[in-house]
């Protein structure tokens, strides 16, 4: 399938506040947001973009402009690469969760039950290990936590049960557990036939979805991005989130609350103080929008009509009132 990159005109819209600024396109990919960003800014302007993935390494060698530096890193070390370029403010951080339709269908990384691959699911390549690696040494509860909290899957202490079984009957089973089909298999043997409720959607891919956000860490890696925007944002610069999974969404959207609208999260003693207006934190953030993709981009790209777009920008308050707050 064609890569198509998801709310692309409306990111770059509203990631852009000034066509002379610095840029960060956190989640390169195949350079579906960064070429447009780049369209859009003026010989000034800088776009700083990161990627885990190897394979971004090669994509984003094809991109000859002085205004474009790649750098191969998981994007919770947003400050970090900021400071080894010399870089402590930027004007935009844009941040598209989750796995690319390339990663997808690319049979070698393992994402998809779709197509017969190795194990792998890991987004960097280069380290960690391989979903086969963590099936082949994990516990029937723990699988269990995972496929539950993270694919909010009903039949999660089943399917668990029968993805350890086979792992452990591999060798006598006729469809042994060594492949992204085996386990699709798998798991679509665990649900009953009566409880499968979308008969658009495959059994497996709410395990699927679930195996890959934990490998790879997703929740844990944004949630520690997120504070550090806060801290590299110029005032009035934005934050572009496209998120296309429920548990993703809640993050960006808690976090973007706390900071719009701190008063709302005091603590329970300072809850009960006589506070004056005056001593309320300030918010760090203003909510800007909620952008879902329009039915025609749905309608081109299937793969579309679960994203979610929020966008805020931020307040001119210094990080340290915010802390002392």
């Amino acid at each position: 399938m064609q890569h198509r990159t998801v709310l692309a005109a409306p990111a770059v819209e509203y990631l852009v506040t000034t066509t002379d600024g610095i840029y960060v396109d956190a989640t390169f990919g195949r350079g579906g947001h960064a070429r447009p960003l780049l369209a859009r800014l003026s010989q000034a302007g800088r776009v700083i973009a990161l990627d885990r993935d190897p394979r971004a390494i090669e994509i984003a060698a094809t991109i000859n402009d002085r205004r474009f530096h790649f750098r191969h890193t998981a994007f919770s070390q947003l400050q970090t690469t900021l400071a080894t370029l010399g870089i402590s403010k930027v004007d935009g951080v844009l941040l598209d969760l989750g796995v690319s339709s390339p990663q997808i269908d690319e049979a070698a990384r393992g994402f998809s039950w779709r197509h017969r691959g190795p194990l792998d699911m890991r987004m960097d390549t280069t380290t960690g290990p391989t979903l086969a690696q963590w099936l082949a040494s994990t516990t029937v509860e723990e699988l269990t936590r995972v496929i539950r909290e993270y694919g909010e899957e009903r039949f999660a202490a089943s399917i668990a049960k029968a993805i350890v079984a086979g792992r452990l009957d591999g060798e006598r089973v006729d469809r042994p557990l060594a492949t992204t089909t085996d386990l699709a298999a798998v798991v679509a043997d665990a649900i009953p036939v009566k409880s499968r409720k979308d008969a658009g959607q495959h059994p497996a891919t709410r395990t699927f979805q679930a195996l890959r956000i934990f490998l790879n860490q997703e929740l844990e890696e944004l949630a520690l991005v997120l504070p550090q925007t806060l801290a590299v944002l110029n005032p009035g610069g934005r934050l572009v989130v496209i998120s296309f999974h429920s548990l993703e969404d809640r993050i960006v959207k808690q976090f973007i609350d706390t900071h719009a609208h701190p008063e709302r999260h005091l603590g329970r003693d300072a809850r009960r103080l006589p506070l004056r207006a005056a001593q309320l934190p300030r918010p760090t953030l203003h909510s800007l929008a909620k952008v879902r993709p329009e039915e025609t981009e749905v309608a081109a790209n299937p793969r579309a009509r679960s994203a979610v777009m929020r966008v805020a920008e931020r307040t001119d308050v210094p990080l340290r009132q915010e802390r002392a707050g």
